[in-house]
């Protein structure tokens, strides 16, 4: 039996749900000013995934690089629902 496909599925969803809490953490204590990490390191881990031969490491590192891209939409849309009451916001934070 092969369990590539499993461990893959597994990681993707571990990867996921690491991002939600990131995402939230971070427009609290910065604000959507950290947008640039996200693209940085979402970039940095796709160009990488490249360029490692084993299927496994390479899709959790394409799958980590695509969820920093797209921690960069949610980390906007995370201020909105801070706008709207759903989340807390930070009293000390000064934008």
């Amino acid at each position: 039996m092969y369990f590539t496909g499993i461990f893959i599925a597994i990681g993707t969803f571990l990867i996921i749900g690491v991002f939600h809490p990131i995402v939230i953490k971070c427009e609290y204590y910065f604000g959507t000013s950290q947008w640039w990490v996200f693209l940085a390191v979402g970039i940095a881990s796709i160009v990488a995934a490249l360029f490692i031969k084993d299927v496994m490491t390479s899709a959790l590192l394409g799958v980590f690089g695509a969820s920093s891209l797209w921690a960069i939409g949610e980390l906007f849309e995370q201020k909105k629902r801070v706008e709207k009451g759903w989340f807390p916001k930070n009293p000390r934070r000064k934008e």
